[in-house]
């Protein structure tokens, strides 16, 4: 039996006429009838009784928790509407949840979720809310699988995107899948309905993200198609400004997008597009090169007119003065616009008289009007050459008046180099001070050590160069040469205080009285000791070695203590040979006894030499006169033997 006919049913059995009511008879409680109340359908047999049951218990539904089922409007209250579901008892469910029915009224149908059979307070409880949430997620979930288009309302901006309410359930919508070309308001479709399609669900956290571009996108791969099968290089095409970037802007063709690069919009030089183009703004194009299989269209602004360079008047020849704005300032030179595609280049050398290259921002900078000299000009090549320091006089026509030899200037010092500085003495005359020209006793090995840039100087002109516009100062010349007295001071063997400045590989480096600096090689710092000079020390050091035209003083502090030891081993020694000198002189004078002992011995020995020989002849006379026989003869030879 369907459930209109049980409604019926029920209506004829309510509608059936009970018979007035009959005195009760009274009886005793055994005597009571439990089956028969003195009603008509008392009297049922068990047949009727049993189809009657059925007929009341088919007018309940069977119902589950969390299923959706449809119900009936059978009622309505200023905060609630009674629904009917064919159960035991209505459910309520608040009017807020039927805002978007407005016109809703008794007899409705409408879908609601289950929620609990019965609370505490014995109600059913029901949701259309949930059904329609439950109802949204299943379609969001078929039109992902079979890719069906889905509608929604887009109900407020968010960060990078729309929300987007699909039958109450929340999706989100990235700026970028909003449409084909970049959005830059966003406001503009908060309360639109639009349809989509989902483009990834997930369904641990039941969100998903929708797309309207790819709707979008199909109905214009059709017209790329067609677009792309009648292009031709040179085709002149009207399209929209659709998106800018430093390169360029990307140009919708109708269908199809197209770049123009910046160096294709305009013959002069611009740093944007935005600085000749807007976003919307329609333009004429020509296409300069295409890929069919790639997609990719090269487009052209500038080439729809003619070169600025062949309408350049002829009046402009080298020597003329013309007047433009600088478009470009690089390191070595700047640009320098004439007329809208006419440039020149202002080389940096060609900015100042000066031999001394600086920063080209020095002088100029992007965007300053200023006039130049045209150098030189090449239609052809389409170069211009330009220059600023001609429209001033050379300083170089009378440097040698200006800057004579041997005089004296202050001037700026500009550059600092390993080998010395440049100074500025004017506007375009620079001069060289060569490291060695800046102190006469102090050794320099950069200008950094003596000067910092950008300071003044004083300085005297040594040299001037004509030819190669170059000019050698100095500033040591400022002082009469103090060697020419250092020589009579600082003598080969004098020896004067001085203190450790510095340490070098080969030896250190000593500042002596009167501002001169000397140097003490490696083993020359060696104390008494053992141990060797230190940075700050001091100590007194020998000059060992002097040289006024290398200005070159060498000392040694070594020879202090070891000429002393010298000294004294010389001291030692002449007292050794002094010894050995007294003493060989008192051996000589005992030899000198003995030799006249000697010559005494020998006298002696001569005497008895003689003695014997004279005592011989006398005895030889004597026997000679023994043998004459006369007195006389005898008496002569008594008188031999006295003489003997």
């Amino acid at each position: 039996m369907s459930e209109k006919e049980l409604e019926n049913t029920v209506e004829q059995v309510e509608a059936t006429p009970t018979a007035a009511p009959a005195v009760q008879k009274t009886t005793t409680p055994g005597d009571f009838d439990w089956d028969g109340t003195g009603k008509k359908f008392g009297g049922y047999s068990k047949d009727e009784r049993k189809r009657m049951e059925e007929m009341y218990s088919g007018t309940l539904n069977q119902i589950q928790s969390n299923e959706i089922v449809k119900a009936t409007v059978a009622g309505m209250t200023d905060r609630d509407v009674v629904l009917n579901i064919g159960f035991k008892s209505d459910g309520l469910v608040p009017l807020s949840e039927f805002r978007d029915i407005p016109g809703l009224k008794v007899g409705d149908e409408v879908e609601v979720l289950i929620v609990n059979q019965e609370d505490k307070d014995g109600q059913l409880v029901l949701s259309r809310k949930a059904a329609r949430i439950m109802n949204a997620w299943e379609m969001i979930v078929k039109s992902n699988e079979e890719d069906l288009i889905i509608e929604g309302r887009v109900k407020a901006r968010t960060k990078g995107g729309l929300v987007v309410d699909v039958s109450g359930i929340e999706t989100f919508l990235p700026g970028s899948q909003i449409d084909v070309k970049p959005v830059r308001d966003y406001d503009q479709y908060v309360g639109k309905t639009m349809e989509f399609k989902v483009v990834k669900i997930n369904p641990t956290l039941r969100n998903a993200v929708v797309s309207h571009k790819v709707l979008i996108e199909d109905d214009l791969e059709a017209q790329k198609v067609e677009i792309m099968s009648k292009m031709e290089k040179g085709q002149v095409l009207e399209g929209t400004v659709k998106n800018m970037t430093d390169f360029g802007v990307f140009v919708d063709l109708g269908g199809v997008d197209g770049l123009l690069h910046i160096t294709d919009i305009s013959w002069g030089r611009i740093n944007h597009p935005s600085e000749v183009l807007q976003l919307d703004q329609k333009i004429q194009v020509v296409v300069i090169d295409f890929d069919d299989e790639k997609k990719r269209i090269s487009l052209g602004m500038k080439q729809l007119t003619s070169h600025p360079w062949e309408a350049l008047t002829e009046e402009i020849t080298a020597g003329t003065v013309v007047k433009g704005r600088v478009v470009t300032v690089a390191d070595y030179g700047a640009f320098l616009e004439i007329a809208n595609g006419v440039e020149g280049l202002i080389h940096v050398s060609e900015m100042s008289w000066s031999q001394h290259l600086r920063n080209p921002q020095d002088f100029m900078k992007q965007g300053d009007e200023v006039e130049a000299v045209v150098l030189s000009i090449d239609r052809e090549e389409r170069k211009m050459s330009l220059g600023i320091k001609q429209l001033s006089a050379d300083p170089w026509t009378n440097i040698t008046e200006k800057f004579p030899v041997n005089s004296k200037h202050k001037g700026i010092v500009r550059n600092l180099t390993n080998f010395g500085l440049f100074v500025e003495l004017g506007e375009g005359v620079d001069g060289l001070v060569h490291v060695s020209d800046l102190s006469w006793t102090k050794k320099i090995n950069h200008p950094a050590e003596f000067i910092k840039r950008d300071e003044e100087i004083d300085v005297i002109v040594l040299d001037i160069d004509l030819e190669n516009r170059r000019l050698s100062l100095g500033h040591k010349q400022l002082e009469e040469n103090p060697w020419d007295t250092f020589e009579t001071i600082f003598l080969e063997g004098s020896v004067h205080k001085g203190t450790i400045t510095s340490m070098e590989d080969k030896g250190a480096v000593v500042q002596l009285p009167y501002g001169v600096e000397g140097f003490a090689p490696k083993k020359q710092l060696q104390k008494e000791d053992g141990k060797s000079l230190m940075a700050d020390m001091e100590a007194d050091f020998r000059v060992i070695e002097f040289s006024k035209e290398n200005r070159r003083i060498v000392v040694s502090h070594s020879r202090m203590w070891q000429e002393a030891k010298e000294g004294e081993k010389a001291a030692e020694q002449a007292e050794v040979a002094n010894f050995k000198k007294s003493k060989k002189a008192k051996t000589d004078e005992e030899r000198d006894t003995l030799g006249d002992l000697d010559a005494l011995a020998g006298l002696k020995e001569q005497m008895l030499q003689t003695e014997k020989k004279a005592q011989a002849e006398a005895i030889k006379k004597m026997d000679a006169k023994a043998k004459k026989p006369s007195a006389k003869k005898a008496k002569s030879e008594d008188d031999e033997d006295e003489e003997a």
